[in-house]
């Protein structure tokens, strides 16, 4: 059946779209059985998604913090303004199929598996199962993409970073850390996974980190299949002004970065205060917007010449690297903030952490790439502040983001 895709697709969107449109009801209370856009501090988003092949999906963080709890949302000025909650994107906008086995994503077009197999398995074992599912009347199911997974990742709270009124869990119960889905090969090398390692998104921690490959059974990641169109593909232009705009996303980028480490407030302060091409108003990104323009083809840790390099595509932006032995890696790269806050787990619910992007190694206390270039992490938010995950870096670099329109 699988040689009848492109032939069929029309028809099989056409059914789709028609499926879920039968899904939407009211019940005699006039509740609604899909999910609307929701309202956030700063109000809902322009309906724009339809211009753009890469829509970002908006984090869902609603509340402001501080560098150690939740704080009333600052006015432009005051210290910590600029931060997730107080800009709005596209909000999520899923509808559960009739026979309750998918949720289609109504921004980024995907539809995904609503319940995982809870079997651990490796990335191979992954991929065959992907390949080979039938589900909902469709065998055109695939693994995802990192950023294709990411998309569906929730930080309005966390544990779990993803919306359980719409997608299950593999394990039942208490939220496991082991809530990790496999998604695409890595090209760099890792201290636990070797040259064979693959990434992953946790949705307990909402983490992205590159996992060993080869592990099975109890050790192995879970998976949840998609199928649908690729999402998340850039369309970068330089603009020959010191920006760069991404058409698939409707965002403009800063094409340096700030040259220099900084602590989670003033990395606020910097993007908030850039006037750059005529622009003052740029904003330091939120984690999916700066995860949008990760080169997963890359990293510092690449044992093949042409994968070798930032996570970052180099013939549109410039990247600092970092100072010769800040890791076992030359030259090797930076972790750029965000400004999503995070928490560390349930039992530590302050908002001590904000979360960065890796463009050069993600790497543990002995300097060796750990968790993959690409990877989602958080960090204490100013030096001194408590630790989380290692607690390696509290200076980290800045690439503002704009909105086109």
């Amino acid at each position: 059946m699988k040689n009848h895709r492109k032939i069929t697709a029309l028809i099989v969107a056409m059914a789709l779209m028609a499926l879920f449109a039968g899904c939407v009801s009211q019940t005699d209370t006039g509740e609604t059985k899909t999910v609307t856009p929701q309202e956030t501090a700063a109000g809902t988003a322009p309906d724009s998604t339809m211009e753009l092949s890469y829509p970002i999906v908006d984090t869902g963080q609603v509340n402001c913090y501080n560098n150690e709890e939740d704080i009333t949302c600052p006015e432009e000025g005051e210290a910590f303004y600029g931060q997730d909650a107080q800009f709005s994107g596209n909000q999520p906008s899923y509808t559960i199929s009739g026979d309750d086995l998918m949720v289609y994503d109504g921004v980024t077009g995907l539809t995904w598996q609503k319940t995982p197999d809870t079997t651990g398995l490796n990335w191979e074992e992954a991929y065959e199962y992907c390949e080979s599912l039938e589900l909902g009347g469709y065998d055109d199911w695939r693994l995802p993409t990192t950023k294709e997974l990411f998309s569906i990742s929730d930080f309005s709270e966390g544990w779990p970073y993803l919306d359980t009124t719409y997608f299950d869990l593999a394990e039942t119960g208490s939220v496991s850390k082991d809530e990790q889905y496999w998604t695409e090969k890595y090209v760099g090398t890792t201290v636990e996974g070797g040259s064979d390692a693959a990434f992953g998104v946790n949705h307990a921690t909402g983490h992205i980190k590159a996992y060993p490959a080869k592990v099975t059974g109890r050790m192995g990641n879970y998976v949840r299949a998609v199928r649908g169109d690729s999402y998340g593909v850039n369309d970068f232009s330089d603009n020959g002004d010191g920006t760069v705009t991404d058409s698939a996303t409707g965002l403009m980028w800063q094409q340096a970065d700030s040259g220099s480490g900084l602590d989670w407030d003033n990395a606020l302060t910097y993007a908030d205060n850039l006037t750059l091409a005529g622009y003052d108003d740029w904003r330091l990104p939120n984690v999916r917007e700066l995860q949008s323009i990760v080169d997963y083809t890359r990293s510092p840790s690449a044992t093949d010449a042409a994968n070798l390099g930032p996570a970052i595509d180099t013939d549109f932006f410039e990247i600092t690297e970092l100072p010769a032995g800040t890791t076992n890696y030359s030259p090797d790269y930076g972790y750029f903030w965000t400004s999503t806050s995070a928490y560390f787990n349930p039992q530590d619910p302050e908002y001590y952490y904000a979360w960065y992007v890796a463009f050069g190694t993600a790497v543990g206390s002995e300097g060796d790439d750990f968790h993959g270039a690409g990877a989602v992490r958080f960090d204490t938010k100013v030096e001194d502040g408590p630790l989380g995950e290692g607690g390696e870096r509290y200076y980290n670099y800045v690439r503002c983001v704009r909105d086109i329109n």
